[in-house]
């Protein structure tokens, strides 16, 4: 009787135990989430220098990006005109993983521009993913750059 009761004690005891952990994964959204890391260079670009930006990225069922070509899924837009330029993630799990990812992503601006013709203007980029099942991310924004014409 007492190796019985014993037994009930530890398998009750692993029960609440079991119950009580948490997955990994659990409390990350299906729709992506995005933090601004950061911008290279940060402060002062050339017209014709490439901006690298860089964002961090949670998607608690792993269908973000896509390897079908003429699927725009990473949205950028100048502040300074509301142009948006688009871009493709490529697919960062498979179809049907249906699991949690994160990490980060580097996207590169060919050209900064300067618009007005000015010896050089301030800029702000918002930024956005969308996943295979439409689910719009959060949107960040870029600290500012200041773009010069020489």
């Amino acid at each position: 009787m007492k190796k019985s009761f014993s037994k009930l004690i530890f398998a009750l005891c692993l029960i609440l135990f079991i119950a009580s952990c948490k997955k990994d994964d659990e409390g990350i959204s299906n729709t992506p989430e995005i933090e601004f890391v950061s911008v290279t260079p940060s402060n002062v670009v050339e017209y014709q220098d490439s901006l690298v930006f860089r964002i961090s990225y949670r998607d608690g069922d792993g269908d973000l990006g896509e390897n079908g070509n003429g699927v725009d899924n990473f949205f950028l837009t100048d502040s300074r005109n509301s142009v948006t330029y688009k871009f493709r993630i490529q697919q960062l799990a498979p179809d049907d993983a249906n699991i949690a990812i994160q990490g980060e992503l580097d996207v590169v601006l060919q050209s900064a521009a300067v618009l007005n013709g000015q010896a050089s203007e301030t800029v702000t980029y918002s930024i956005h993913i969308v996943d295979r099942a439409g689910n719009q991310s959060n949107t960040v924004t870029s600290p500012v750059v200041t773009v010069t014409a020489q």
